[in-house]
């Protein structure tokens, strides 16, 4: 390695004390595709000495193979390691590098700058003290220079280096640069961006990367690691911050000894201190903090501690414990900032896991308020979010959180949305604030459950849900499902699809959007009449799995009967009872389902139905055995 200390052969110990008290700061290279990040990180990590012989040998070796610079050593190959960046020459996924100077220790992350890696970006700012904007000076500011820059600002990272690149392909041009940081700054002032340092860089000659160029005669301030070694990180805010413990584990080895064990994300706390468990409210006070290495008399933002109380208190996984002076806020609905990182769009009403902190709740969109134009930072309206938009939608959970606006805290502000199905992330935001609504409507206790209303009924309430093609025969066979049903005396009620866009859902079209509200709604409606202690039967196209998982979701596993009328798309479209599908062809209807939009057959229904082999009438009668097979009945 070329960065050494003479200590390293003198004194290893006293070396490796010294490198323990550095401070260390997180930054992130972000920026447009071909801004040159890769490079200024490589020449940062040639220049500072953090590279084996080895790896001089192999980087001399890779830039004749896959190197953009002729003979001479391509910096970026140091970071990009994927087969796929190399033969581009672009960054793909996100790139982890430590490295130190004598002042101080490093963690860099390179993101990449095309559009459909945005995702990966928000990944690598998330933790970032410093944000180092790269910008290509013969390009200038473009539009995705403006969504990092934008994405900086929500993620809550101040202190942000406007890094003009490439400055020899423009003869070192003042005028250039200028201009660049005029345009720039005046964008950054509008994002809430207050701390930007600009330096005009080289990444590959290697100007104003470690010493002042003599090239740039002009330029007076710091060259981009003298930056890095000497910008002020507050290191003590989280620790003066409320204190905030997520639980990660509940800690019960034995019978008399019972911890809560995570990461304090904010705050100090010590043996004696008041606490509140969240969302419970309950109150007690700290009786121990156990770690490792024994017990300390105080501990603070960033350790890992196992904490026990002077009360029994029911605490689980996912709660928070907070100090009771300044505890964190309780809701289930919330404004927040999304960016949405799917291909699918985000569509309201659709159902996701939300991890936030250490807690995995239900939540959904339930109204986008509008999405975010980074070129000119207008509001327009929407009703959906596409893949790397940024809106500000409304959320709404399953269950209260306890939770901090992510101005505040990132750890108890910031979330991420999981698809229930594929377990893909899809989305990541930053709180805001409750909705009012929130702590103003709550569940009413009833005396009369729907255990007491199924036991008069003498049945098991639950839901079957038919779903199929159009014309592949649901309303026929749960038509005569339910016949049957009350000649048994059972207690029924049809939710059929047709019938219900006469009232309940008239003001809904067939946009992907609305077929998505269309099943929220029916949803919604079946867990009611489930709770009332029917069985209820539903017989709608319902295309999407998503909303189908929602629907089982929202009624519980035992009481959902998912029932798929398999009936192949060329004999549903010769049956075509109501010429839908002709005028589908025609062109008439849109989004139709089969003909313009998809249909999501179900992967593991409870019963499955081929209509191509049994009548409505055989259909009928091997849905009711099934389900008295399954004790429904």
């Amino acid at each position: 390695m070329a960065h050494q200390s003479d200590l390293i052969s003198v004194d290893i110990e006293k070396y490796l004390k010294q490198h323990e008290k550095k401070s260390l700061l997180r930054f992130i290279t972000c920026g447009s595709v071909d801004d040159g990040k890769s490079t200024v990180i490589g020449r940062l990590l040639y220049e500072s000495k953090m590279l084996f012989e080895d790896q001089l040998a192999a980087i001399e070796n890779d830039s004749k193979k896959w190197g953009t610079q002729g003979g001479d050593i391509d910096f970026a190959l140091l970071v990009d390691g994927l087969a796929a960046e190399r033969e581009q020459g672009i960054t793909i996924d996100v790139a982890y590098r430590f490295f130190s100077t004598d002042k101080r220790k490093f963690i860099v992350a390179d993101t990449p700058g095309h559009e459909q890696y945005t995702r990966n970006m928000i990944t690598g700012a998330s933790t970032a003290d410093v944000a180092v904007v790269l910008i290509d000076a013969r390009k200038g500011v473009l539009t995705q220079t403006r969504r990092h820059s934008y994405l900086v600002s929500l993620i809550g990272v101040r202190k942000v280096v406007l890094a003009i690149n490439k400055m020899d392909l423009v003869d070192y041009s003042e005028k250039v640069f200028k201009q660049i940081c005029e345009e720039y700054l005046d964008f950054a002032k509008q994002i809430g961006l207050n701390d930007v340092t600009p330096i005009p860089l080289s990444g590959l000659k290697g100007d104003n990367m470690l010493v002042a160029s003599e090239k740039t005669p002009w330029y007076h301030g710091p060259t981009l690691m003298g930056f890095l070694e000497t910008c002020e990180v507050d290191e003590t805010r989280l620790q003066q911050e409320p204190f905030r413990l997520p639980v990660q584990w509940v800690n019960r080895p034995n019978l008399d000894f019972r911890g809560f064990c995570g990461v304090i994300t904010a705050g100090m706390i010590k043996p004696g201190d008041k606490i509140r468990a969240q969302p419970s409210g309950r109150e007690s006070k700290v009786a121990r903090i156990v770690t490792a290495n024994g017990d300390l008399p105080l501990a603070v933002a960033g350790q890992s501690v196992c904490i026990t109380l002077e009360d029994e208190i029911d605490i689980s996984r996912g709660d928070v414990i907070s100090g009771s002076d300044s505890p964190a806020e309780v809701a289930d609905q919330f404004e927040a900032s999304l960016v949405w990182m799917h291909d699918e769009p985000m569509m309201p009403g659709r159902s996701f896991l939300m991890k936030i902190g250490t807690q995995t709740v239900t939540a959904s969109i339930t109204e986008p308020k509008y999405k975010v134009n980074v070129n000119t930072m207008e509001h327009l309206a929407a009703k959906k979010l596409d893949l790397n938009e940024i809106g500000v939608v409304n959320l709404a959970l399953d269950r209260p959180i306890a939770f901090d606006p992510y101005t505040s805290n990132r750890d108890t502000g910031g979330f991420i949305l999981i698809n229930r199905l594929t377990n893909n992330t899809v989305g990541a935001g930053m709180l805001h604030f409750a909705l009012r609504r929130s702590h103003n409507i709550h569940m009413q206790h009833v005396d009369v459950d729907k255990a007491a209303r199924a036991a008069a009924k003498g049945q098991r309430p639950g839901v079957l849900w038919f779903t199929g093609l159009s014309g592949a025969g649901k309303s026929t066979i749960a038509n005569l499902v339910e016949k049957k049903l009350q000649a048994m005396g059972r207690h029924t009620y049809l939710l059929d699809g047709d019938n219900i866009r006469h009232g309940l859902n008239k003001d809904l079209g067939f946009t992907e959007a609305d077929r998505v509200e269309n099943i929220r709604r029916v949803s919604e409606v079946a867990r009611l009449m489930v709770d009332a202690g029917l069985i209820v039967l539903t017989a709608f196209i319902s295309p999407f799995r998503s909303e189908r998982a929602m629907a089982r979701g929202l009624v519980g596993e035992s009481e959902f009967i998912e029932i798929h009328v398999d009936t192949p798309l060329n004999v549903a479209e010769d049956r075509d009872v109501k010429g839908l599908y002709k005028k589908a062809r025609r062109g008439e209807i849109a989004n139709f389902t089969g003909i313009s939009s998809p249909y999501e057959a179900p992967e593991r229904p409870e019963l499955r139905l081929d209509t191509t082999q049994m009548s409505a009438e055989q259909a009928a009668d091997y849905v009711i055995a099934r389900i008295r097979d399954l004790g429904m009945i």
